[in-house]
Parts: C-alpha cells; sequence; structure tokens
C-alpha cells in the first residue's frame, strides 16, 4: 500500500486515502489520484451578477436594489455605482467601495456597468 503525496494546498504530508479520495485532515481538501495540478484551476470561482454576466476584478457595477447596511444605519440606494471592484472567496464575493464606504456585497445584487 503506498502512501499518499503531500497536500497540493497546505503542502502538510499528514494526509490519508479513503476509496478513491486523497484526504488532508490539516485543511481539509481532498484530491483524487490525477498527475496533473488541474485541480487548483478548476476550484476558480466564476462569479456572474444578477443578469448573468462574468464579472472580474476592476470591473465597475451598479446596485439592482436598495440594501441595508448590517450594523449601521446605512441604506445603499438602488443605482449606486461602485468603480474597481475585486473578487474575493466566500459568501459575499465582491469587495468594493460606494460613497466612500468600503463593503462586501453578493454578486446576485449587482449589474455590470
Amino acid at each position: 500500500m503506498s502512501t499518499p503525496a503531500a497536500c497540493p494546498v497546505c503542502t502538510l504530508e499528514n494526509t490519508y486515502r479513503d476509496g478513491e479520495m486523497n484526504i488532508c485532515p490539516d485543511c481539509g481538501h481532498e484530491w483524487g489520484d490525477m498527475a496533473d495540478t488541474s485541480s487548483a484551476e478548476e476550484g476558480a470561482k466564476v462569479v456572474r451578477d444578477a443578469n448573468g454576466q462574468i464579472l472580474a476584478d476592476g470591473d465597475s457595477v451598479i446596485l439592482v436594489k436598495d440594501l441595508k447596511v448590517k450594523g449601521s444605519s446605512i441604506t445603499l440606494k438602488k443605482g449606486a455605482k461602485a468603480k474597481g471592484i475585486r473578487l474575493v472567496d466566500g459568501d459575499h464575493d465582491v469587495d468594493c467601495k460606494i460613497d466612500g464606504v468600503s463593503l462586501m456585497l453578493k454578486s446576485e445584487f449587482l449589474k455590470k456597468a
């Protein structure tokens, strides 16, 4: 029985086999026996706006509905524009500034300008 290779994400060697998959208990990454490293590229998430267009870093976007900002009395108005967005991982996948306030927004409330 062969030992699985080091984890391609965290590079630690504390990995084990579970059926067809290799598992890293340190970072939770799972991968198969593929020899190529395209699994890191497959993890790249495609972010789409409310109309289904693909968003990229540096795009300008417009809000499609009024949004209340949690923990604040600010309400972002429909039609507010954010220039130079940045895509990030997570539930709120767009990092931007609207009216001088730095915010994390969900792409489903934005449309590409």
